[in-house]
């Protein structure tokens, strides 16, 4: 049986988007789709409105949020098996315990808050940085999240580290049926240039051509012909060229290390400038060390 793909809703205009992107990724995959609202929400992202009833208020508002976002899904997409939940926890506990029985997390890029100068919602930072299944935060326009330039972007690390992102990137474009485009960003040291300047060309291309090298051995294995490869390295900070190339793709999916018996926040520099800047939608596919 197929693990379900979990939504976070909570009734934002945000949520909406991230329903809107799930229900499309369920039904390309044959996905059930499952919403969740967690009671305790509001300890993170806003204040709770009241309701005359005697049923506590953010129960009645908790099923109204998952009712209305269910029937959203099924308008969308009816061939998909759509179930929702209320919760009764905070947010990033609940969506962190689902993550434990999903296929992936999807969640939006803001929440309810009247923090809405926030770049990324406390919620999705932090489920990012902790969840052991991939997380999708939906941002970006309306053409990136709705696939108009056919284009999966996956940020290629150490190829050692980064196989789980470039399988979960490699599936994504072959469901899609689009150009999987594989980037390593690299750099060459300013003390090489400085200390050699008359090899300055030599070093940098030594530096290209390492990074090229770890692109053919994270794609090696990986790509058979099943879809279109375009692998690129290209010199600069490596949260620059991913923030570049997320400009013209649908999905830009990027590897996080998870240690274990490490529990704390666990979501690199690259990753965490993506998550709040990135111009299409952002998937982060947790890697064990």
């Amino acid at each position: 049986m197929e693990l379900p793909l979990v939504v976070g809703v909570d009734g934002s205009d945000s949520s909406l988007r991230a329903v809107d992107w799930a229900v499309d990724h369920a039904a390309r995959h044959g996905l059930p789709l499952r919403l969740v609202y967690a009671s305790l929400w509001e300890r993170y992202e806003g204040r709770q409105p009241s309701f005359s009833t005697e049923r506590p208020a953010e129960e009645v508002m908790g099923e109204h949020i998952v009712a209305s976002a269910a029937e959203r899904a099924r308008l969308r997409a009816p061939e998909v098996k759509v179930s929702g939940e209320v919760l009764p926890d905070d947010a990033v506990s609940a969506l962190l315990r689902e993550g434990h029985d999903a296929s992936a997390l999807v969640t939006g890029s803001r929440g309810r808050s009247d923090l809405g100068g926030l770049l990324l919602g406390s919620v999705g930072l932090t489920v990012a940085a902790r969840a052991t299944c991939p997380v999708v935060v939906v941002r970006g326009s309306e053409r990136n999240r709705q696939g108009a330039f056919g284009r999966v972007a996956v940020g290629v690390g150490e190829a050692a580290e980064d196989l789980g992102a470039v399988r979960f990137a490699l599936r994504e474009a072959e469901v899609r049926g689009c150009v999987l485009e594989a980037v390593r960003a690299w750099r060459c040291p300013a003390h090489d240039r400085a200390d050699h300047p008359l090899l300055a060309d030599d070093a940098g291309r030594t530096h290209e051509e390492r990074a090229s090298a770890i692109l053919d051995e994270a794609l090696r294995d990986l790509v058979r012909g099943r879809v279109e490869v375009e692998a690129r390295a290209v010199e600069g900070p490596a949260h620059k060229v991913l923030l570049s190339a997320s400009v013209g793709a649908d999905l830009l999916v990027v590897g996080a290390l998870r240690p274990h018996g490490h529990f704390g926040l666990q979501l690199g520099r690259v990753a965490h400038a993506l998550l709040h800047h990135s111009e299409c939608p952002v998937a982060v596919v947790p890697e064990r060390t």
